[in-house]
């Protein structure tokens, strides 16, 4: 059986998730043990492949403080020239772009129009990085998740599902390295 913590609470559906390489379970407060036992049991193999995938992440090597300036400072130079690449395709206006170390965002979208972009994209992919800027700069059309802005992502950037995956997959390895 795989060791976990529970959390019961006024909820009523059982959730999991790996947390510093630990699972927690989060139950209903009547949910009797051995269902959630055997919910465990049933999604082993998304836990193990996901405790996998978190200690592969803690045996990066944290970044530095004079590390995590630099590829800010490398991100100031990028960033802003994807942006406007990607907003003229768009036709889209935005306003400041801000650079940061970010523990658990890429990127945002301000309904102002200010745009946010983690720092660490400096260690992706460059179709990662445009993947992230995209999806920000569609915020600019739809504030909002929908159909329609998806739609819009695909119309600029046909693979943005892979690209996505790649950040799904490897993106909390590159959050740990900053964490401090």
């Amino acid at each position: 059986m795989i060791e976990y913590t529970l959390i019961r609470s006024g909820r009523k559906t059982i959730g999991m998730q790996i947390k510093d390489g630990k699972v927690i379970v989060r139950a209903p407060m009547r949910l009797p043990k051995a269902a959630i036992n055997a919910f465990v049991t049933k999604h082993a193999d998304w836990i193990e492949a996901h405790l996998a995938k978190a200690a592969a992440g803690q045996s990066l090597p944290k970044l530095t403080e004079h590390e995590l300036n630099a590829l800010a400072e490398q991100a100031k130079q990028v960033i802003p020239a994807r942006v406007a690449h990607y907003a003229a395709m768009l036709g889209v206006e935005y306003g400041r772009i801000t650079i940061r170390t970010q523990k658990t965002r890429w990127g945002s979208c301000s309904s102002k129009g200010n745009l946010n972009f983690n720092c660490l994209l400096m260690l992706a992919p460059p179709e990662v990085l445009d993947s992230v800027v995209v999806h920000e700069l569609c915020h600019r059309k739809h504030m909002n998740h929908s159909a329609a802005f998806y739609a819009e992502i695909a119309r600029v950037m046909p693979d943005y599902k892979a690209r996505h995956a790649w950040l799904k997959q490897n993106g909390a390895a590159l959050m740990n390295r900053a964490a401090r």
